[in-house]
């Protein structure tokens, strides 16, 4: 089987190779502290290099990659607006410009890629099995580490303290007790600046390695990506894995085009049963849910109606770039617009980039779901794992989650590109390419 494994890999192009390795190797930028921009340069390096306009008038671009292509620019063009009235300033211009490349315009150039190089559903799984097989090594020694009281509060890599921008986000983290449901917990961000984004990581990763042939390489990865859900204490990420569960279960049985109906006749029965109006019905496990971690969730309520309370004040085309904070408590601040992405895009973009979001969202989705009715399977797990991504979104900016979300754009430019209509048969791990 490692013979087997060694003649796949050598198989790859080189786009795959760079990719490929780029995953596996996760723990390694993670520890040198560059992630935030190695990733970007690595997408948009090959990007760059395999772009071909021939190719693209040729073969454009499907609509749902042009459409965050658009978002890309909205967001953009807000910021230059927002740059040039408060006076321009050559820091907050590159923040803007870093910014740009690192977030919206990524996920156009993941999605695109693999319309110019071949990049096989089958490497990138791989890949991420492979990483999400390593959570269990990082999280089992993170936990020895925090037992141990080794690591203290993490450090910063040297190569990071060189890097411009914010060196919060740079910082090598390692696992400590959270207080949830009162009782103190390990917790960790793992390879990631913010826990929430860990546990979308992980619920990606659960339903990408699902694909996965090798069927003990499957299980790990699967039980990897179990443990770094439950080490992120991310409500949102439990609550996204088990309803993209279902909805993949229902394109897999065939129930999808039958499911709005079943579910409003089981909300109805459940609301009938226990006595509870649909507001109540909907509105009781949420309480539970905002009080396992009470503190978190008042603040980022508090930030959230700041944030659009901004907003409202330069409703079309927001602010461009973070000008206001929230108080929290005593000397505690945090910026406008860190939490949910759709309050964030308001500030920033106004109605012009929301609208602009929302449709590279639905167009995206749809792209997925009649191949995910006619039975392909990758695309009734991309489905489902947009819908956990857009849930997601509701407590983490996509433009700050979309870096270490990159192997899941990847996958799913992948996915997509393989059910075009004018795709060759090349999906297959075993063939050779001959661009590597």
């Amino acid at each position: 089987m490692l013979l087997k494994l060694q003649h796949q890999i050598y198989a790859l192009s080189r786009s795959e190779r760079i990719i490929y390795w780029t995953i596996i190797l996760t723990p390694l930028w993670w520890l040198m502290g560059i992630q935030p921009l190695f990733y970007p340069a690595v997408v948009l390096t090959l990007f760059a290099i395999h772009f071909s306009w021939d190719q693209l008038i040729q073969r454009p671009f499907p609509v749902y990659v042009w459409s965050w292509f658009v978002m890309s620019i909205v967001m953009l063009w807000t910021a230059a607006l927002g740059i040039n009235e408060m006076g321009f300033n050559l820091q907050v211009a590159a923040a803007a410009v870093v910014t740009f490349l690192k977030s919206y315009f990524l996920i156009f150039a993941c999605l695109a890629l693999p319309f110019f190089s071949q990049v096989r559903v089958e490497v990138v799984t791989r890949a991420i099995a492979w990483m999400s097989s390593g959570y269990l090594v990082a999280i089992a020694i993170q936990i020895a580490m925090l037992f141990l009281r080794i690591g203290g509060n993490g450090y910063l890599p040297p190569l990071a303290r060189i890097l411009p921008g914010d060196k919060g986000s740079l910082r090598v983290m390692f696992a400590h007790f959270s207080s949830f449901l009162g009782i103190p917990l390990p917790r960790t961000v793992l390879y990631t600046p913010d826990p929430p984004i860990l546990g979308l990581c992980a619920v990606l990763c659960f339903l990408i390695c699902l694909g996965e042939r090798d069927r003990r390489l499957r299980y790990v990865a699967l039980l990897g990506a179990v443990a770094a859900l439950i080490v992120s204490a991310s409500r949102s990420a439990w609550l996204c894995l088990p309803i993209a569960l279902f909805i993949g279960t229902c394109f897999e049985n065939g129930l999808f085009r039958q499911l709005s109906l079943w579910s409003t006749a089981l909300t109805l029965m459940m609301s009938s049963i226990w006595g509870l109006t649909i507001e109540e019905l909907f509105r009781k496990p949420m309480e539970g849910f905002t009080q396992a971690r009470a503190n978190s969730s008042q603040e980022r309520a508090l930030v959230v109606r700041k944030t659009l309370e901004a907003w409202q004040e330069s409703p079309w085309i927001g602010w461009g770039v973070i000008r206001g904070r929230a108080h929290l408590y005593e000397d505690s601040y945090i910026g406008l617009g860190s939490f949910s992405t759709y309050a964030a895009v308001l500030y920033l973009n106004g109605i012009f980039g929301f609208i602009a979001l929302i449709a590279a969202m639905i167009l995206t989705l749809f792209a997925t779901y009649t191949p995910a009715v006619n039975g392909h399977f990758g695309c009734k797990w991309a489905f489902a794992s947009l819908i956990a991504l857009y849930i997601s979104c509701n407590a983490t900016p996509l433009s700050w989650m979309a870096v270490n979300l990159w192997f899941f754009f990847v996958w799913l430019g992948a996915v997509l590109h393989e059910v075009q209509p004018h795709q060759a048969n090349l999906t297959s791990w075993e063939q050779i390419s001959g661009e590597g």
